[in-house]
């Protein structure tokens, strides 16, 4: 089976999501040009920031209808990175809460892609 390595998001500007991205996540970006900046995760995962403005970008969505989702271990893990982010001024779009599946809350980064951060299903 294929497995998939990359997650694109798309953005108006590489250089500040690229910023953002290194301070949310403590670490440099693996590659970095005027219209794309990519991290490398230990799990295999890359996350890709694609600029609409780059010359081969073609795409006739809109919106995010999908969410960069961080896992940590336990609801007080939630709760400090939530205290961190908001401290960071990160945009909080939903404040933390019980969902059916645990502790969450979600984050906005400066394109607005949804950042979930929650506890393991239980």
């Amino acid at each position: 089976m294929t497995t998939p390595n990359l997650m694109l998001l798309y953005v108006e500007d590489p250089t500040r999501s690229s910023q953002f991205y290194e301070k949310l996540l403590g670490k440099a970006p693996l590659a970095s040009f005027p219209t794309y900046a990519a991290f490398e995760f230990a799990n295999g995962l890359n996350l890709g920031l694609w600029s609409v403005n780059a010359t081969a970008f073609v795409s006739s969505g809109t919106g995010h209808r999908s969410e960069l989702a961080f896992i940590v271990a336990d609801d007080a893990a939630v709760d400090r990175l939530y205290e961190t982010w908001r401290n960071a001024g990160i945009s909080i779009e939903q404040e933390p809460s019980v969902a059916n599946f645990g502790r969450t809350f979600v984050a906005l980064d400066p394109d607005g892609h949804r950042l979930r951060v929650c506890t393991p299903d239980k």
